[in-house]
């Protein structure tokens, strides 16, 4: 038996949060580390103790393993818990836990070494009878042996590193012609994201499942499995749906493939919680994928279905003490599904955003979870994963959980930076989605259009909207009172609201007991939009429109409207009274940062000619690189910017002069 008195989280964010709250109940004390980023964050303001560990950059931080053992030390912690990402599936880090004399709350290094290489743990998967995709797996990793045992598994196949995850150094390739690039290009991106550039050879499993089986074990080899997740619904091979159980698996079928999992992970001496994914095809044979030795993101899902809290199962299970039920023991109840609420933009190309979280707030009500870790006023940075939140519904069966589910997400204010919420919405509302038939082609097949990926510009009821707020604002009506209509005469105001660097002129002509608003499409169109107001309480506007009495969510910072009408989350500046020349986005001669971040490379310099398209400037975020491009053709007459320098969103980079700026 292990004495643990204290845990130390080694992460951040939600997952610390969560891990706290656990170890809190079951009386352990607890310790954050945080970098200099988060220094203010939730996380830090949970735990019972904190620790800086450094600068902002994982590599100085969160990923120093060093740091974080003598954190661990300052403050008596006995106990390291590594949540996911990071250190978590790092088996030197597991192995320098154990020297230091510090339970390291997961698996052994062995298995987490033996199961961080997909070639590795298929030959052992293999060995252990657990059903696996043909391919190729060997040691010898010359282009001409993979050319040539490709040629045995046949076409379609997927090509992948061995190593890392997340969709990083896989490519489908659907003809041997393009093999050989397909192959140069999965090395070279694997070498430089996980220092590897090993690879193996599957056969395409095309539009299969993707289902996972949370397993667990304790020190006396006892492994049982707690049913599954379907997270089939994916982008570029990133999660966006998890539920449980599987719409598609029966209980033949469950009991099958938790078996293999329990083989899986006896064949690997696993200790903890642990994930083993496997690809199901139509005809229910299934395909060990791959095994995760942590706690996954999407367990939530399998707490609520089995009743059981899986962070408190990690820490009896690192004390010593053996598995709370058997296998009989364990039974499913309702169903549960999870979202990820991220800081991306669908409305272009999903990139990640950056900037200050101007109001969060979530329903609280019966079967909704809300696992999160940030604040109003909070920053969120270019520096992490853009994971706001999970946000989980519970209910009595499928169709009970995806409607609160759906609703949960909608009533979810998060301002400050556009997300993903509207898109996750839709999702859930899908018919394909809620009739169980979503397989990992569901994006690609049924929502690829979808309004929330498609509508770049904020629609004109919208722009309606805006106006009306900007309206309130300045006549200071919004003190939790209802505006008192006095004037006889019809007033009217004229506004610049500016969106993505594009200006738009909203009219708002002031009538008795409503608002007629018109939006300037060109010098011969325009639309209008009759809109009521009721009330402003907080950061909530009450309005009629149509007929219809609804309410919509907004936040100000100076002359920035932060706004969600329920179409999705549009950031306008009101410039009415500034020059045109003052936007500087699309058709602009300014070339301003996309988001906080880092310049990675300049690849123009003052005096070259550009095209509008050209990219300029290369800007690292959130764990991607961005391309910043020119807006209009001319020539670049300033370069603000050098390589390595730290920049905040909008801030100025590049000049070009040209004949299509704005006057």
């Amino acid at each position: 038996m292990s004495k643990i008195t204290k845990v130390l989280i080694a992460n951040r964010g939600e997952i610390t949060v969560r891990v706290i709250r656990t170890a809190r109940d079951l009386g352990y004390r607890t310790v954050a580390v945080y970098s200099e980023a988060d220094a203010d964050a939730l996380h830090v303001q949970e735990a019972d103790q904190a620790v800086c560990i450094g600068a902002a950059v994982v590599g100085e931080s969160y990923l120093v393993a060093d740091k974080i053992l003598a954190a661990a030390k300052k403050t008596g912690a006995d106990a390291i818990h590594p949540g996911y990402g990071f250190l978590s599936e790092n088996a030197a880090f597991s192995e320098a836990c154990e020297t230091a004399g510090i339970v390291f709350i997961g698996p052994r290094s062995e298995a987490i070494n033996l199961m961080g290489s997909k070639r590795l743990s298929k030959i052992a998967m293999i060995e252990a009878d657990v059903p696996c995709i043909p391919g190729y797996q060997g040691a010898d990793q010359s282009d001409e042996t993979l050319l040539s045992k490709a040629e045995g598994i046949g076409f379609p196949l997927m090509v992948k590193a061995s190593a890392g995850g997340g969709g990083r150094g896989m490519r489908l390739v659907f003809e041997q012609s393009q093999l050989a690039e397909a192959i140069r290009t999965a090395r070279s991106e694997a070498q430089s994201a996980f220092g590897s550039g090993e690879l193996i050879l599957e056969r395409a499993v095309i539009e299969p499942r993707h289902i996972e089986i949370q397993v667990f074990a304790d020190e006396l080899g006892n492994v049982i499995y707690l049913g599954e997740r379907d997270c089939s619904i994916q982008r570029r091979h990133q999660k966006v749906v998890e539920e449980a159980p599987s719409p598609f698996v029966d209980p033949a079928l469950r009991q099958r493939i938790g078996e293999a999992a329990v083989n899986a992970a006896k064949a690997c001496h696993y200790r903890g919680a642990g994930t083993v994914e496997f690809l199901v095809d139509a005809d229910k044979n299934f395909y060990f994928l791959e095994m995760n030795t942590r706690l996954q993101v999407e367990h939530p899902v399998t707490e609520l279905i089995t009743g059981l809290d899986l962070v408190a199962w990690q820490l009896k299970v690192a004390a010593g003490e053996t598995l709370p039920l058997t296998q009989d023991q364990v039974t499913l109840t309702g169903h549960a599904i999870e979202v990820r609420l991220y800081a991306e933009d669908p409305r272009n190309n999903f990139m990640p955003q950056t900037g200050t979280v101007r109001l969060w707030n979530y329903p609280e009500r019966a079967g909704i979870r809300m696992d999160h870790g940030i604040q109003t006023g909070q920053h969120v940075s270019p520096f992490y994963d853009p994971m706001i939140a999970k946000v989980i519904a519970y209910g009595d069966n499928r169709s009970e959980a995806i409607r609160r589910l759906a609703s949960a997400v909608q009533d979810t204010q998060l301002l400050g930076m556009n997300n993903n919420k509207q898109f996750l919405q839709n999702i859930l509302r899908h018919p394909v989605f809620e009739d169980g038939e979503a397989t990992t082609a569901f994006i690609e097949q049924h929502f690829s259009s979808d309004v929330s990926m498609d509508q770049k510009l904020p629609s004109n009821a919208s722009l309606a909207k805006a106006a009306l707020l900007f309206f309130q604002r300045s006549t200071d009506a919004g003190q939790d009172k209802k505006f008192h209509w006095s004037r006889s005469i019809n007033q009217r105001y004229v506004y610049t609201l500016e969106f993505d660097g594009k200006p738009h002129v909203v009219t708002l002509t002031e009538k008795e007991h409503h608002f007629e608003i018109t939006v300037v499409e060109t010098s011969t169109k325009q639309e209008n939009t009759v809109l009521e107001f009721i009330s402003l309480d907080g950061n909530s506007c009450v309005y009629i429109e149509n007929g219809i009495r609804d309410t919509l969510n907004f936040a100000f910072d100076d002359k920035t409207l932060y706004l969600d009408d329920g179409t999705g989350h549009f950031i306008l500046n009101d410039i009415t009274h500034q020059p045109a020349t003052a936007a500087g986005g699309t058709g602009s001669g300014q070339v301003k940062a996309s988001m906080d971040g880092a310049i990675v490379d300049i690849l123009v310099k003052e005096g070259d000619a550009v095209e509008a398209g050209q990219t300029l400037v290369v800007l690292e975020a959130m764990k991607m690189e961005h391309p910043l491009k020119a807006g209009i053709n001319g020539t670049v007459t300033v370069i603000s910017c050098e390589a390595g320098q730290q920049v905040k969103s909008k801030q100025l980079l590049a000049t070009i002069e040209g004949d299509n700026i704005d006057d």
